[in-house]
């Protein structure tokens, strides 16, 4: 068990400025704050400078903003949180943010990345042909591991003093897998003795975090002014669920987060998995079926029965019988789930959901696939997600898709390429990258043309 720290102005460096981070850690941090415990803050910083609108906002503001939560009633609450001290300004060298977490007082560095920002194979290992994986071998800085890497590499010289790295997404075993693709990093820069030192003087625990967090349309800015009277230019909204569990693995002291909420376990990985099969593989599930009836929302999708359905039976017939036992009510989970999911007030678009499938589908979808056959079942409901994603791209390959498609690891040549093939299902299937050993299977890629003919005659009604 990892003790808060009892050290004044301690530091939490979190790397990642979009909204998730805004609705979920700070405000734990800032509850803890509200609570009179002011011995953590938060410094906010950005790998790309893609937040740079965002994070100059926030500067002007000291850092605040206000975050709307709404209950599936339509209850809405305002809160104004507090706890971001620091706004560093992106620069391309990421020179700011290394200082920063090279300081002593910096004790937690934690980061948001989307799962093909971690360019892991489908073996979770690095995917060492990525461009911006061999930029940064170079030297450069533009993924979480060049960044690490240069980071760490300051601190190690500055003053050589330990730190927790925290994951704070939807990758399943987030620290381990993190953990080993720096390292793999480091060994194909050859830097041996950082990689000891970072083996020694960091820590790397596994988490789980959950809150549905759209992207702010323009109305919430309004709303906010309107119940606050704060003319907040970078306000945040979510849905009023809330969940954080983290191993208690810290090596340099830990904010008192158990008494704001947060479940420190020793093992995340029953709440992880459940999290990751019933609430995102669903979730995208939603996102393609309902992007490919026209549908922007993904309350209206899931209050689409068909739509629900495929969701429910991919839940009910293939995960709970892949997940049991389980300390979790898989059946209240799932159900607690899909009433999120058809909360019309959080108005999440589809188009947000159904980004990055290609990282998605081998992290969300595939461990059930498999887990089903080796059960000695057919994975028929399960089956029906990549069906939905194979029309989807399908859709995208014939510029018919009402919205731009966002994927970190999208080859666009590679699948423009396998739509054009003779036989573009039997390429899909055979995607190692997607579908690990299912890949080579022959009752699977008959399983999954049965699926994409449903589904298209499904669209044909």
């Amino acid at each position: 068990m990892n003790k808060p720290t009892n050290a004044s102005s301690a530091v939490w460096l979190h790397i990642g400025a979009g909204s998730f981070h805004r609705a979920h850690q700070a405000w734990y941090l800032h509850r803890l704050l509200a609570a009179g415990d002011n011995r953590w803050s938060i410094a906010l910083a950005n790998i790309r400078d893609d937040a740079t609108p965002l994070l100059c906002a926030l500067a002007e503001q000291n850092g605040q903003y206000v975050l709307e939560t709404v209950t599936p009633k339509g209850e809405r609450q305002y809160e104004t949180i507090t706890s971001i001290s620091k706004v560093i300004p992106w620069d391309q060298e990421l020179a700011a943010l290394t200082a920063q977490g090279a300081q002593p007082e910096t004790r937690v560095i934690s980061f948001t990345v989307t799962e093909g920002g971690y360019y892991l194979d489908n073996q979770f290992n690095l995917d060492r042909d990525n461009a911006d994986i061999q930029a940064d071998l170079k030297g450069g800085c533009r993924t979480i591991y060049g960044a690490m890497a240069q980071l760490l590499a300051y601190r190690k010289q500055l003053n050589g003093d330990p730190v927790t790295l925290l994951n704070c997404d939807n990758l399943r075993h987030n620290g381990e897998r993190f953990r080993h693709g720096l390292m793999q990093f480091l060994q194909l820069r050859q830097e041996k003795a950082l990689a000891a030192w970072i083996e020694s003087h960091t820590r790397c625990p596994n988490t789980m975090v959950d809150r549905i967090t759209p992207r702010p349309a323009p109305d919430v800015a309004e709303r906010v002014a309107e119940a606050t009277g704060f003319q907040d230019r970078v306000p945040v909204m979510g849905e009023a669920f809330i969940q954080w569990v983290i191993e208690d693995d810290f090596i340099a002291g830990r904010p008192a987060l158990e008494n704001v909420g947060v479940e420190m376990v020793e093992s995340v990985l029953p709440y992880e998995e459940a999290k990751i099969r019933i609430l995102n593989a669903s979730h995208s599930c939603i996102a393609w079926a309902g992007t490919l009836i026209g549908q922007s929302y993904i309350h209206e999708s899931t209050d689409t029965p068909d739509i629900c359905q495929l969701a429910y039976d991919y839940v009910t017939q293939d995960v709970i019988p892949s997940l049991s036992p389980s300390p979790l009510d898989l059946a209240n989970y799932r159900d607690v789930v899909l009433e999120r999911f058809s909360n019309p007030y959080i108005r999440d678009t589809n188009q947000r959901v159904a980004a990055d499938g290609f990282s998605k589908i081998p992290g969300f979808i595939t461990p059930t696939l498999q887990e089903c056959y080796q059960r000695g079942q057919e994975p028929k409901a399960t089956a029906m997600l990549p069906a939905l994603f194979f029309v989807f791209m399908q859709r995208w390959h014939q510029g018919q898709l009402p919205y731009e498609y966002q994927d970190g690891i999208l080859d666009a040549a590679a699948v423009h390429l396998m739509f054009n093939a003779a036989d573009p299902v039997t390429a899909f299937a055979s995607d190692e990258k997607l579908f690990s050993t299912l890949a080579h299977s022959e009752p699977f890629s008959q399983l999954l043309r049965q699926s994409i003919n449903k589904v298209n005659h499904w669209l044909a009604k």
